[in-house]
């Protein structure tokens, strides 16, 4: 894989899909940890206050602070590494892994952000791991705006807005999705 041409597109875009990234058994495993944590129809674990003001009904999941370690395999993925020291640069810091969970039918999450932006050169990469396939049957896809990582802060408005040049992302299972902290998008 050319990680540079990657990173190349990356920053153009604000976004990157790499289809077939990891293998089908890998995201066998995970899938099957995330269906045994989460089970067919999680209750939500949200209060009313958080769903009124969050306009989402996305569930997380820290697994490795709960010490499921499985989930260190993606974070030790050897191309994966290489690609994110290619955008960041040597030294950049992991956080942890968060698992979202959207159980089908609910609302996903509005247009956002995932860091503040008055500093252009301050963001979080978010390294998304698609372990089964999404798609208009399921529901889940992932809208982006290209570009708008060099925009600044989201406008404020309504949270289902339709935006020009919006792309819906379909990715299947083995997809990585890299993101842009400053880039709008949006959970379907």
């Amino acid at each position: 894989m050319n990680v540079e041409a990657m990173a190349d597109q990356f920053w153009r875009d604000g976004y990157l899909v790499v289809p077939d990234f990891f293998s089908p058994a890998l995201m066998e495993r995970m899938n099957g940890l995330i269906l045994e944590h989460f089970g067919a129809t999680p209750a939500f674990w949200h209060t009313d206050e958080f769903l009124s003001k969050a306009q989402t009904e996305v569930i997380p999941w820290f697994p490795q602070k709960e010490g499921v370690a499985a989930f260190g395999e993606l974070d030790n993925h050897t191309v994966l590494t290489r690609l994110t020291d290619c955008l960041l640069g040597p030294g950049w810091q992991q956080l942890y892994c968060m698992v979202m969970f959207s159980k089908q039918g609910t609302k996903g999450q509005a247009w956002h952000q995932d860091c503040r932006c008055e500093d252009a050169s301050r963001f979080n990469l978010n390294r998304l791991v698609y372990t089964h396939d999404v798609s208009d049957a399921t529901g889940g896809q992932t809208l982006v705006l290209p570009g708008s990582h060099r925009k600044g802060p989201l406008p404020a408005g309504e949270p289902d807005v339709d935006f020009d040049g919006q792309v819906v992302l379909e990715p299947r299972a083995g997809t990585l999705v890299l993101l842009h902290g400053h880039t709008y998008h949006k959970v379907l």
